[in-house]
C-alpha cells in the first residue's frame, strides 16, 4: 500500500496536501517546526526535525513510507540533502516539487548575490529603509548595518529582541497580492528590498511591486540543491503517485 511523506512548509506543499487528501491517498505532512501556528491540514501532520539522515531513514522504515515528496522551500538545502541521502539509503522513491526561480525582466533593478554576507555588503552606506523579506533565520547578519531602518514580516511574532536596533515587524501570513505589497512598501517608505529567489507565484507580488515602484532588489540566489528528480506542478506529482490531481496546479 502506498504511503507518502510530504516534506512541506510552502504554499505549494499545502495545496499538494489538500490534493492528496481529496484523492483519498494515505500520506503524512511534515513541518520543520519553524512556524508556531502552521496552516491547518486535512492530512496527518508531524512537526519538527527528524534528526538528520539517520533519523529520517529510521522514520521512513518505521512508518512504512513508500514515496517522499520534497516540497520544502528552495532555500531549505539541508533538509533536501538529507532527503536525498535517506531515500537512497532506504530505496524510497523521491520527487521534488520545486518552482522555477524568478528571472529578471525588463524594469527589474536587481542586485544578484550568492549569500547573506554578500546581501549585507550590497546595502548602501547611507541610511535607507529596507524590507527584509528573507525569513527570520537570516536577519542577524544585518546587524552589521545598524544604520538602516528595517521592516520585517513574520508569520509568528518574534520571540525576544531582534538583533537590529531599528526594526518594524509585520505579523501576517501570505500569500500577498500586489496591492498588499504596494501598501506595505508605500506606507513604510521602503527604499530597498532584500529577497530570496523563491520562485513561483505565491511570493512574487513584492518583486512585481518593486519593479513598478523602481526599487532596487538585492536578490539572493538559491543554494546549490542536490540532484534529484523534480517537477514544477502538483499535477505532475499526482501523476508520479499514479493519480490524477483533483486541484491541478
Amino acid at each position: 500500500m502506498m504511503r507518502a511523506l510530504i516534506l512541506g512548509g510552502t504554499a505549494d506543499a499545502n495545496l499538494l496536501a489538500e490534493t492528496i487528501a481529496q484523492a483519498g491517498l494515505e500520506a503524512v505532512y511534515s513541518y520543520g517546526g519553524r512556524t508556531r501556528a502552521p496552516a491547518g491540514q486535512k492530512l496527518p501532520t508531524r512537526i519538527g526535525g527528524f534528526g538528520g539522515v539517520t533519523g529520517l531513514s529510521d522514520y521512513l522504515r518505521r512508518e512504512g513510507i513508500t514515496h517522499v515528496i520534497d516540497a520544502t522551500h528552495p532555500f531549505a538545502a539541508e533538509m533536501s540533502g538529507n532527503a536525498v541521502m535517506a531515500c537512497a539509503e532506504t530505496g524510497t522513491p523521491l520527487l521534488a516539487l520545486e518552482r522555477a526561480p524568478w528571472v529578471r525582466t525588463a524594469g527589474d533593478n536587481w542586485i544578484e548575490v550568492a549569500d547573506i554576507t554578500s546581501a549585507v555588503a550590497a546595502l548602501p552606506e547611507r541610511r535607507v529603509r529596507v524590507f527584509l523579506a528573507i525569513g527570520r533565520q537570516h536577519i542577524a547578519p544585518f546587524g552589521a548595518r545598524p544604520q538602516h531602518a528595517y521592516t520585517l514580516r513574520f508569520v509568528d511574532p518574534p520571540e525576544g529582541a531582534l538583533p537590529l536596533p531599528d526594526a518594524d515587524v509585520i505579523v501576517s501570513r501570505g500569500p500577498f497580492t500586489i496591492d498588499d505589497e504596494f501598501e506595505t512598501l508605500r506606507s513604510r517608505a521602503i527604499e530597498w528590498i532584500v529577497a530570496r529567489n523563491s520562485g513561483g507565484a505565491g511570493a512574487r507580488a513584492k518583486i512585481d511591486a518593486a519593479r513598478v515602484l523602481g526599487l532596487p532588489v538585492i536578490m539572493l540566489a538559491r543554494p546549490q540543491l542536490p540532484d534529484r528528480p523534480r517537477v514544477e506542478s502538483i499535477a505532475e506529482v499526482m501523476e508520479w503517485l499514479g493519480h490524477r490531481a483533483c486541484l491541478g496546479a
